[in-house]
């Protein structure tokens, strides 16, 4: 396990051996709980996933997800430790994501490939307009979301501009060439990563990732696959739906700001001139990815405010 996410685990109540586990493997996660807790496994879209096993711990005490929820399928789960006598939404320390991943690839046997756990995590984005906090939809976009979150933990974004604003459209910001008139909008870290297209839409406030576009477009057809597959790190805030519905299963959407629409109001506000560049780049002056906790959880408001 990283030293990071070392870290993020020191004052949690549950604690995965590792962060990667094989089919064969089980999926062992250390409890350690002060009071005895109730382990509470449920989608990503928070419906109970059922389980013959007592699932009380009191102390210290590991235990494999694989034994105690059979019926755990391919799929992203997020587990919780909830205090004796208290349901949902209470909890105590911090919830892991439990992605069971297929293989993707054409002609791949069907079934689990691995499966990955970690500490479920949201962002708080400073900028020169204020702050917003975003949560990501690891069930749809996981290697969209991992991808972000790294580039936030490592101090990418840290520094940039929002070089694009279009009215009533998009609010875009991930390059570090966004300074530059000349070049902004042409960045990245140096690498691009696979589109993961979803169904969910392009509301108010989603976070989508920027993309190369394909003449093919134009005419109604799906990007090819060098244009589908070529983002990096450039993404952009949806403003109107009634505009970016256009971009639904065309873009990878990943995220939603769930605190601070008033700040995007504010970022979409701004003058801009040619080629859509804000006259005033508003700066994104920090960015820091931080745990769930029971006093802060922002992914109760990723559903409920859509």
């Amino acid at each position: 396990m990283t030293a990071l996410m070392s870290t993020l685990f020191m004052f949690s109540v549950l604690i995965p051996s590792k962060l990667w586990f094989a089919p064969d493997q089980p999926v062992t996660i250390n409890v350690n709980a002060n009071e005895p807790v109730k382990l509470v496994l449920v989608d990503f879209l928070g419906r109970g996933i059922d389980t013959q096993s007592d699932t009380q711990v009191t102390g210290a005490k590991s235990v494999d997800l694989r034994q105690l929820y059979p019926a755990m399928r391919t799929g992203t789960y997020i587990l919780y430790a909830v205090p004796q006598g208290k349901t949902l939404p209470d909890f105590v320390g911090t919830p892991l994501v439990v992605q069971m991943r297929s293989d993707k690839r054409v002609g791949a046997p069907t079934g689990q490939l691995v499966t990955r756990v970690e500490p479920l995590r949201y962002l708080s984005m400073e900028t020169s307009e204020g702050t917003m906090t975003m949560a990501f939809y690891y069930d749809v976009a996981p290697n969209t979301s991992t991808n972000f979150l790294a580039l936030a933990e490592e101090g990418y974004f840290d520094g940039q501009v929002f070089h694009r604003i279009i009215k009533n459209f998009v609010v875009q910001g991930g390059d570090p060439l966004g300074r530059d008139p000349a070049r902004g909008g042409t960045g990245g870290p140096g690498f691009m990563i696979d589109a993961e297209f979803n169904d969910r839409q392009h509301q108010k406030g989603v976070l989508s990732m920027a993309r190369q576009g394909d003449p093919l477009e134009a005419q109604g057809m799906m990007p090819r696959s060098d244009a589908a597959n070529s983002a990096s790190s450039q993404f952009f805030i949806c403003l109107d739906y009634s505009r970016t519905k256009a971009l639904d299963g065309k873009y990878t959407v990943f995220g939603k700001v769930v605190e601070g629409m008033d700040v995007v109001d504010k970022l979409a506000g701004m003058p801009t001139g040619a080629g859509d560049r804000p006259t005033n780049p508003p700066e994104i002056k920090k960015v820091t990815v931080r745990v769930v906790t029971p006093e802060k959880n922002p992914y109760a408001k990723l559903f409920a405010v859509e």
